[in-house]
């Protein structure tokens, strides 16, 4: 499997980027506007790869970020969305506003997405905010969008400073129930700070 590559960029367009590597090959990459947004002003790059193989065809999609990767993936296990409709979907929204809508079952936040309509987002919402739910260390039903990005913002940080990421996920849950009066991420670093010492 093809976990990234990494080159030159030979080619950039809003839907797909050809990356020339030190080897001289150069690998078309499917990416979203999101993405595109991300390395629109480099040369050079280290996109996150999918290889997504058809009896005739091995498609390649690429990534800026890991966490566009990994919803791209839950994205295209949903019956009905293949991986046209995942790029459009990541490309109308980011990742972070697509789990968000998954998670507070915010049909309506997929409406603005070319391509999903009502019963394709039922389907993504019903199939995957149990796995995202999983993966995100059992997030609270009642957490607001807003609150969900200030968790992710305090998360990465946390993370990068060397914190477990599911001790880190547990712990802002909590605080985030016990006080949802929360409003900044540098208070929610604070107290999470104090509680993983």
């Amino acid at each position: 499997m093809i976990d990234f590559v990494k080159g030159l960029i030979a080619v950039k367009r809003p839907t797909y980027v050809i990356v020339e590597t030190a080897g001289g090959v150069g690998y078309r990459m499917n990416i979203s506007l999101h993405t595109y947004t991300q390395i629109e002003k480099l040369e050079q790059v280290r996109l996150l790869a999918y290889l997504h193989i058809k009896e005739d065809a091995h498609t390649l999609y690429g990534f800026a970020e890991e966490t566009e990767r990994s919803l791209f993936i839950l994205l295209i296990s949903v019956s009905g969305v293949g991986p046209a409709t995942a790029q459009v979907l990541l490309s109308g929204m980011s990742a972070d506003e697509a789990r968000g809508a998954i998670m507070s079952e915010n049909e309506l936040a997929f409406s603005k997405v070319k391509g999903i309509g009502p019963k394709t987002a039922k389907r993504i919402i019903l199939d995957l905010k149990d796995k995202i739910l999983k993966e995100s260390g059992d997030i609270p039903l009642n957490i607001a969008p807003k609150d969900n990005r200030i968790r992710e913002e305090a998360l990465s940080a946390l993370v990068s400073l060397g914190f477990v990421r599911i001790n880190v996920q547990k712990e802002l849950n909590k605080i985030l129930q016990e006080q949802p009066d929360m409003k900044t991420v540098e208070e929610l670093i604070r107290v999470a700070l104090k509680r993983l010492s």
